[in-house]
């Protein structure tokens, strides 16, 4: 089998492929609560405690935790996205108590001692200052706030500095007291050690009795109207971005619309726009195309940065692009082509051990199930030519399309 899934007798689901012949493992637990969780006081919160949580716990200074996995070459990693925050480590697979330890006590004993929460916010603000010396970043937090407006899902995940100054102990317990639930959690694992010692190493370290349900609801997105705006930028080149609404994680599209993504302007050299502004033109180094997913929605988007002289070019490009896709079908080798490319990426994918077990944890957060390799290729296959050219007219129509452009002085 694949992989094996069992629950903790807190609540806690747990996904672990055994993986024989390897010595390095990974294990995260993916909690089900992002930005767009936080109420309006606590914009950038779900970001702070990812910050805050590694600075103390009840048994542990902030050096012990840094140091309890770096001594033996582990390492501990945490992000946060707009639905979920996920703490995880890497490390030989001799040191997996330790590991599981290590992210129980930061998740359910850490004490967010003051000064260390007033030093963080510092911290913070440096990296909002990063991100918005860097154009190609801040395009697309600027972008998502202008498509999805003063619904949480507009808001920056970093937060503001205004919001961060305000924050207190009291602020982070309220937050994780309201959402971090059990039947919000997954521990994912990949690593060479069996079900058997994975599940008396979690139990013994998961025992803290949690909530079992959440009360928190999330808000729909619903409204969205298309906008534009142009920002005079003093930067080398200008950056332009462009996009849709688009279907959410349990919309049957869903599939199709990564395929679509993926031939439009996915990673690959060969994608549509790649070879129509890049090889064909040189009019960019980089553009390419995004589907975020999300619960209940998703965001189809356009990006590329250029010579202020050839950005009138590029879009017209772009656009003449989109709209060939809505006025013929793929014929069956171009379509043939799509699914052989991304099946190929998404296999190529599943051979990271570090990938595969992120990939693990956010389909069971999100589903509650993992497809495997094959039921996957399965459905990719299923996808047909006509599906594709109708989500091609409901999501590439320029009309509904918004833009933003950082246009350079």
């Amino acid at each position: 089998m694949e992989f094996i899934q069992f629950r903790l007798a807190n609540g806690i689901r747990v996904v672990h492929k055994q993986v024989k012949g390897t010595k390095v493992a990974h294990l995260g637990l993916f909690i089900n609560a992002g930005s767009r969780d936080e109420e309006e006081h606590e914009k950038g919160l779900a970001h702070f405690i990812e910050h805050t949580i590694f600075k103390g716990t009840k048994k542990r200074k902030a050096f012990h935790i840094l140091n309890r996995l770096d001594s033996v070459g582990g390492e501990l990693e945490a992000y946060t996205t707009k639905e979920e925050t996920v703490f995880y480590a890497s490390f030989l697979k001799e040191h997996l108590n330790r590991a599981a330890d290590l992210i129980a006590d930061i998740t359910f004993n850490s004490i967010f001692p003051a000064k260390e929460i007033e030093k963080e916010k510092d911290v913070i603000i440096d990296e909002i200052a990063s991100y918005q010396d860097s154009p190609y970043d801040q395009i697309y937090d600027d972008f998502e706030e202008q498509i999805f407006g003063t619904h949480p899902l507009g808001s920056n995940i970093l937060g503001t500095e205004k919001h961060l100054k305000k924050f207190t102990k009291e602020h982070i317990t309220n937050f994780m007291t309201r959402l971090y639930a059990a039947d919000e959690m997954v521990i994912s694992s990949v690593g060479a050690f069996s079900e058997k010692r994975l599940k008396e190493t979690l139990e013994k370290h998961f025992t803290v009795p949690i909530q079992q349900e959440r009360s928190h609801q999330r808000k729909p997105f619903n409204g969205y109207q298309s906008s534009h705006t142009d920002i005079l930028k003093d930067s080398y080149q200008s950056h332009y971005i462009t996009g849709n609404i688009a279907y959410g994680s349990m919309d049957d599209k869903k599939n199709g619309m990564i395929l679509l993504n993926n031939l439009i302007g996915g990673p690959a050299m060969n994608s549509i726009l790649n070879m129509e502004v890049r090889e064909k033109l040189g009019y960019t180094y980089n553009i390419e195309s995004n589907y975020s997913i999300y619960s209940d929605g998703g965001l189809f988007s356009i990006y590329l940065g250029t010579d202020q002289q050839h950005l009138e070019k590029s879009v017209a490009v772009v656009n003449k692009a989109l709209k060939k896709l809505k006025e013929k079908e793929l014929s069956v080798r171009q379509l043939s082509q799509a699914k052989k490319q991304l099946i190929g990426q998404i296999a190529l994918g599943r051979e990271n051990n570090a990938s595969l077990m992120l990939s693990y944890g956010k389909s069971m957060l999100v589903h509650d199930k993992i497809s495997t390799l094959e039921e996957i290729i399965e459905k990719i296959e299923s996808i047909t030519s006509k599906e594709i050219f109708e989500i091609s007219n409901e999501i590439l129509t320029l009309d509904d399309f918004s833009h933003l452009a950082f246009i350079n002085k």
